[in-house]
């Protein structure tokens, strides 16, 4: 069987209709895969059920939450959540709510990932949503690094920031999970900033999340494997 700490750097996105189909997939993967996330799209279909589930089979779980609002409302969202015993819980990367989540995370071994810029979004996108002017990647890099002095244990970026973000001084010891990630060939859907498995753990990246080039696969199993091996070369 593959080391539980390599195939754990991929991270599957179960972003499935409903907690039934996503116990489905987690038994047809099987042991090739011991980390899912779960996210905002699967709240309504039982997602929290799905997460607890996993986690009760021995899975490492993160809740994609991505949480913005006042800083009262996220850390009684995070205190209620840390409860539970999961691994990862996003929000997103303004200082304010990452040091109410981290409040609110307590002395739990919940770890709060801060979401830089998303993997969907490219300049234009942030002009028409009235967002600072300046370099994309360069932004995502002073976001991460200003989650971090907020306490973050880690950040959500594309894994073409991961090398400028592993660099900086505040990034020791901290994480690096990249979405956007898609192996040679794969669809990009709705992504925009993209990079093979090996590249993003190459530029610095703990972790890589992938979604439907594993479920939508013909033999998920197989996919998941094939993710892992390239890592690992």
């Amino acid at each position: 069987m593959t080391d539980p700490a390599l195939r754990d750097r991929l991270i599957v996105a179960l972003d499935l209709p409903h907690a039934v189909a996503g116990l489905e997939m987690a038994g047809r993967l099987g042991e090739t895969v011991g980390f899912y996330k779960v996210g905002l799209g699967m709240l309504t279909g039982g997602g929290f059920a799905l997460a607890n589930e996993l986690k009760e089979q021995g899975k490492r779980t993160f809740i994609d939450l991505k949480l913005f609002d006042i800083g009262a409302t996220v850390e009684a969202a995070v205190r209620g959540i840390s409860e539970f015993g999961h691994d990862f819980l996003t929000v997103h990367g303004d200082p304010h709510v990452v040091r109410a989540a981290v409040a609110g995370r307590g002395g739990s071994g919940l770890k709060i990932l801060a979401v830089t810029i998303l993997t969907s979004l490219d300049r234009d996108d942030l002009d028409d949503g009235m967002m600072v002017g300046g370099d994309l990647a360069a932004l995502g890099v002073e976001r991460a690094r200003r989650a971090f002095v907020a306490g973050a244990d880690g950040i959500i970026a594309s894994p073409r920031e991961a090398a400028a973000i592993r660099a900086l001084p505040e990034a020791a010891g901290r994480l690096i999970v990249t979405p956007g990630v898609r192996p040679a060939g794969a669809a990009l859907g709705d992504q925009k900033r993209v990079e093979t498995p090996r590249a993003a753990i190459a530029a610095g990246a703990d972790h890589v999340v992938v979604g439907r080039p594993v479920w939508q696969a013909s033999d998920p199993r197989a996919a998941a494997a094939a993710i892992v091996a390239e890592m690992a070369g």
